[in-house]
């Protein structure tokens, strides 16, 4: 299959956080238009008929309902559809992305309430025990990557749970650190709108929630996108969110 083309919208510009997203598609050869987050959508930028949309820390109020229609019948038949965490994701904190078409086609039930998740504490991505193209291949187990925060929200039936964030109180007492798990919840969660694949992944793809993720790896990988600054990051970190990608725009 060839390239996908991505419509890409958010994480504040691509001088700033769209910078590390924008400089891997730009690394793999994949073509796509962005749309920095204080920008509306317009219908020219997604005529070309993208085969992925990503909405990432873009507020719902940047496009207007009959757009989001017209890309949610896109996703129905065929595009892919990402939703990654953030401030202005889901509902957060300006994103109130609940009660839109593009919030009926994500398979995560998207609260009417501040569903930001700001941990001062350890929070661990861990895997949910099944196998799948976005998870299979990488070390969850072995070299479990760190988050510093998340979007906190519900699957909705028939979609599939691939990864959790475990959060656990730290402790030193005694001389001794200790580390005992608190709560879970829902990390990444994959689904299907008619013919088109869905995921909504609930912490960011930029510092600072992604944290410690940002650089999972024992090998560096730089990329630049045009108009973007250099980025440096894990391999993992890199090969998590390409099989990602890909797996939603159907390239696997």
């Amino acid at each position: 299959m060839s390239q996908p083309h991505v419509l890409y919208c958010g994480d504040t510009s691509l001088d700033g956080a769209a910078a590390y997203l924008a400089g891997l598609m730009t690394s793999w050869g994949w073509n796509f238009t962005y749309v920095p987050s204080d920008q509306r959508l317009s219908d020219a930028e997604q005529s070309a008929e993208p085969s992925l949309f990503i909405f990432s820390d873009y507020p719902a109020e940047q496009a207007d309902s009959s757009l989001q229609t017209q890309i949610i019948e896109r996703v129905h038949s065929g595009a892919g559809l990402l939703m990654i965490g953030g401030w202005e994701s889901y509902h957060g904190l300006g994103g109130n992305w609940d009660g839109t078409p593009i919030a009926d086609a994500l398979p995560v039930e998207i609260s009417s309430d501040d569903d930001r998740r700001n941990c001062d504490q350890p929070v661990f991505v861990q895997p949910a025990g099944v196998s799948h193209p976005v998870t299979d291949g990488l070390p969850w187990s072995e070299r479990p990557p760190l988050i510093g925060g998340f979007n906190e929200f519900s699957p909705k039936p028939g979609s599939q749970i691939l990864l959790q964030s475990m959060r656990f109180e730290a402790s030193f007492a005694g001389g001794t650190p200790s580390l005992e798990p608190s709560s879970t919840a829902p990390l990444l969660v994959t689904g299907n709108h008619g013919a088109g694949r869905t995921a909504a992944l609930a912490t960011d793809v930029a510092p600072h929630w992604i944290g410690p993720m940002v650089d999972w790896g024992t090998e560096r990988v730089t990329a630049r996108a045009d108009r973007a600054g250099d980025v440096e990051v894990g391999n993992l970190y890199a090969a998590f969110f390409k099989n990602l990608l890909s797996w939603t725009a159907k390239i696997t």
